[in-house]
């Protein structure tokens, strides 16, 4: 028969040291520099808010109690853990059934697609780590943002809005994002932009990206628009790179906007500019011509 040595504790064999470090500090109750050490590493390695010792489980007990304010005569919602504990009394667990309500609230959230409002409560390798109703979730650092996020740390203690992406209640798993949101926001912004420009508007843009089908063309403001193949100029060409340049500053006009895309036409803008030399004319134009203006001009009194 092997003897298990319950009530021997365990050592390491620095407990001397620890002791007379406590000794010192005359702090031998449960506020002093080592307990604060060990508050500090079970936060930073479990992600919660406050973690806190007690001299013991019963002290826990009645300390969660208190904290969630519970009285004698409340009402409370319990998980039946066991029908008899050995003395005749049923094991409840209040905690257990919190644990289910939030798992089947998180699912209602991901299913309804709600925008969340929580704080970034810690950072760990690859993304940062979120509270919803009491369960700890992961933001992955590709989802921080709409670009790259290189040092996550800024994000530490920040509100931030999130959507909830995954549930997997068997393996503990919630994963939370906030770029969905951002790229919503984003192409709204884009819209109300677009919705400020007209067809036949003049304006100087620079060349972003050549594709075999045409060129992206960046007009200033966020706002782009892509210049097709034929749209280029007069001669025919194989493909955007025989006569364009990423950089080059280029003049469009605006020929179509459909679904809160700018389709442009170089070959249109410069017809326009050649016209307008030919007449030799610095007058305003005329009820009915097209005006030449810059982006920024366009936007500078509209507030989105």
């Amino acid at each position: 028969m092997r003897n298990i040595p319950f009530n021997i504790p365990p050592a390491t064999g620095r407990e001397p040291e620890y002791l007379a470090k406590a000794i010192a500090n005359h702090k031998l109750c449960g506020d002093g520099p080592f307990t604060k050490q060990c508050h500090q590493w079970l936060e930073e390695r479990t992600g919660a808010p406050k973690a806190l010792l007690t001299t013991s489980g019963t002290s826990a007990l009645e300390m969660a109690a208190l904290l969630c304010n519970v009285q004698p005569g409340d009402e409370v919602q319990a998980m039946v853990l066991r029908r008899d504990d050995g003395q005749g009394n049923i094991l409840l667990s209040r905690a257990d059934a919190a644990d289910v309500l939030a798992w089947d609230r998180l699912k209602e959230l991901q299913d309804s697609g709600e925008v969340l409002d929580v704080v970034v409560k810690g950072i760990v390798n690859g993304g940062a780590i979120a509270y919803v109703e009491g369960v700890r979730g992961f933001i992955p650092a590709s989802r921080l943002a709409l670009e790259f996020v290189e040092d996550t740390e800024v994000f530490l203690n920040k509100p931030i809005q999130v959507r909830v992406i995954e549930v997997d209640k068997a393996k503990k798993r919630l994963v939370l994002s906030a770029r969905e949101i951002l790229r919503e926001r984003a192409e709204v912004e884009k819209r109300n932009k677009i919705s400020n420009i007209q067809v036949g508007f003049v304006t100087e843009g620079t060349v972003e990206s050549l594709q075999p089908y045409g060129a992206f063309v960046e007009l200033g403001n966020g706002v782009s628009g892509l210049v097709h193949i034929s749209q280029i100029c007069e001669k025919r060409i194989r493909k955007p790179s025989e006569v364009l340049n990423v950089g080059d500053k280029v003049k469009v006009k605006v020929i179509a906007i459909k679904d809160g895309k700018l389709s442009l036409s170089i070959k249109e803008a410069s017809d326009l500019m050649a016209k307008e030399v030919e007449e030799e004319s610095f007058e305003l134009p005329e009820s009915g011509e097209e005006a030449t203006t810059s982006l920024g001009a366009l936007f500078a009194n509209i507030k989105l």
